[in-house]
């Protein structure tokens, strides 16, 4: 029952945002950004796809690449091109930075802060509108089994 309130209240949500950003709310729109609520595993469009097409046969992938493209534009999401193989996104639209572990391929948001200044000097005649900073190595956990292994 709790999780049947909890994807009620994600889909409440998802449809009032939708709203918001002036999109119809279709149930397709619907069960991709109720999907997104709250994640933090910075899915890619397949990923998005495979978790929602028994749920929802009448998916297409090409209705979840169109939605991203829709709310990544609307500064709903935020599109990831960390990993070199496909597009991830970050329903976290606020500017920070992320992981990408070469180990496992897990993509995680960067806790710290990266010193920005330079930038901000070096661009001075330039007007940036927003920046990435992407992140490489082996994450806690594959660096764990690594060490286990030895």
């Amino acid at each position: 029952m709790k999780r049947e309130n909890r994807q009620n209240d994600k889909a409440a949500l998802a449809v009032e945002k939708l709203k918001n950003i002036g999109l119809r709310a279709t149930p397709q729109r619907v069960a991709i950004l109720a999907f997104l609520e709250g994640n933090t595993s910075h899915p890619s469009a397949e990923q998005i796809y495979e978790a929602l097409k028994s749920e929802m046969p009448s998916l297409s992938l090409g209705t979840v690449y169109n939605t991203l493209d829709e709310l990544v534009q609307r500064g709903e999401l935020q599109e990831l091109a960390i990993s070199p193989t496909r597009k991830h996104v970050d329903p976290n639209p606020d500017p920070h930075y992320h992981f990408l572990c070469e180990g496992c391929g897990r993509i995680y948001d960067f806790p710290g802060t990266l010193h920005t200044e330079e930038i901000e000097e070096a661009t001075k005649g330039f007007r940036v509108q927003k920046y990435a900073v992407y992140l490489y190595g082996i994450c806690p956990a594959c660096n764990q089994e690594d060490s286990d292994r030895s």
